[in-house]
């Protein structure tokens, strides 16, 4: 089903530009309150939970999303400044009916978004989506009086979180003599990662935690983490954490500072769950995953697929597989036995398991690995794009693909969160796949704008 306002994970773009406006959150939150409360389970009243993370246009936002509940009939809980995976526990947790969270992930602080939750703390479903938007085309309609919704706020939500947290280690695992540097993004885990990390021993060292609306993400977090290394090779810390904006994102520096990505976290949790004889038969990742993880995981005799890319999807496929890991390069990993989404922090923890068997040797963990030269550019377009649309496109990544060998990969991607197309070359020199890469690009600049 084709939608208009939803992307691949919620509603995002800049503030004050349709649809990221006061009224037409207004009138989301009326078209999600009617489609929750017509799918209500409860016998009550419909409620619904709202999380924000630390921008300064997340106060706009929540009161226009409240309002627009309210008229609908659904009762509100707000959560404050929460990690999106803390906003899917918490539906869970107070038996709501869905999760809202006002979030712009990685992006800078002038772009914002919305993103769901259901009632078991999963994305929606493109059908759930697609009835919102069905919704959106009404005229919104105040319900009576007497059937208005209410407003709570939960003051206590962020303490429940940690404490949840810390409850996906075994009891007494602790992370004494852990010299861990954290970078929180200035965004929604900053009052909350120092102290899971600190709470279960661990000697923490931050920086990202003094959010103003402004400075979310900007020279900081797992989208820039050249600061991060520079701390921890300063501070002689056995490793660096640094989180996305909102919380569902978790990249990793070793002692010298070098990037620790996505698909290498996947490979060490795997390995871990390996090694405790708590592994499912594979792992799923995505067509960005690099071709080494796919490699080294079948060497460990474990099966790998491809989901598209986007956390949904990735946790769509492992449950078609029935199996418990998952993730992006990007730092998305779901581990579903622990909880339902990607989840910056617990994601992070199952880390710091496998590196505490180790003793500390990070080189140790990531030994049985050998990532593949892979190179992505991001081209800006104006708009949303259909890449069946140019054939010429098409032509162009075959080319690449023979020039290649049989010994790589090429993807071309539109963003499903910001307006760039995804240009991706994988192969086995360094030297060529650069090359090609920007090559891929700016044929793709230069046919779509």
């Amino acid at each position: 089903m084709s939608k208009r306002y939803f992307g691949t994970d919620g509603i995002r773009g800049e503030v004050g530009k349709f649809p990221i406006t006061p009224d037409f959150m207004l009138k989301l939150g009326w078209a999600s309150g009617r489609v929750f409360a017509r799918s209500s389970s409860s016998e009550g009243r419909c409620l619904v939970v709202i999380g924000k993370d630390t921008r300064v246009s997340g106060y706009m936002f929540e009161s226009a999303l409240e309002a627009g509940l309210v008229a609908a009939g659904v009762d509100v809980k707000l959560l404050g400044p929460m990690p999106t995976p803390a906003i899917a526990y918490m539906t869970r947790k107070q038996n709501a009916d869905a999760g809202i969270v006002i979030s712009a992930s990685h992006n800078p602080f002038y772009d914002n978004g919305i993103k769901f939750f259901g009632a078991d703390g999963s994305k929606l479903s493109d059908e759930i989506e697609h009835a919102i938007e069905v919704e959106l085309e009404l005229e919104l309609a105040t319900v009576q009086s007497r059937d208005i919704g209410k407003v709570l706020r939960l003051d206590d939500a962020s303490g429940r979180y940690t404490e949840f947290c810390k409850s996906t280690v075994p009891e007494g695992f602790s992370l004494r003599g852990l010299r861990i540097a954290l970078d929180c993004a200035h965004g929604a885990t900053y009052h909350i990662a120092p102290s899971v990390l600190s709470e279960l021993g661990a000697d923490v060292i931050t920086m990202g935690v003094e959010p103003d609306g402004f400075n979310i993400n900007e020279g900081v977090g797992s989208t820039d983490l050249s600061a991060l290394g520079e701390l921890v090779r300063q501070q002689g810390a056995d490793l660096g954490i640094a989180y996305d904006g909102d919380g569902d994102r978790v990249l990793m520096v070793d002692q010298n500072g070098d990037l620790i990505d996505g698909d290498e976290l996947v490979y060490i949790i795997a390995m871990y769950r390996v090694a405790t004889g708590n592994s499912d038969a594979g792992v799923v990742g995505t067509h960005m995953s690099n071709l080494g993880l796919e490699l080294a995981l079948q060497d460990a005799g474990l099966q790998f697929a491809r989901a598209k890319v986007g956390d949904r999807y990735v946790k769509e496929m492992m449950e078609v597989n029935g199996w418990h890991l998952g993730g992006e390069s990007s730092g998305h990993i779901i581990c579903s036995d622990v909880t339902t989404t990607g989840d910056g922090i617990v994601a992070s923890l199952q880390v710091l398991m496998a590196l505490q068997a180790a003793e500390g040797d990070v080189a140790a963990l990531r030994a049985g690995i050998t990532m593949c030269p892979q190179i992505m550019i991001n081209v800006t377009v104006s708009g949303k794009v259909n890449l069946e649309d140019y054939p010429e496109l098409q032509t162009a990544v075959e080319s690449l693909e023979e020039r290649l060998g049989g010994q790589g990969r090429v993807l071309l991607r539109p963003s499903g969160t910001e307006p760039k197309v995804r240009v991706m070359v994988e192969g086995q020199d360094s030297e060529q796949v650069e090359a090609l890469c920007s090559e891929l690009a700016q044929e793709v600049e230069r046919i779509l704008t």
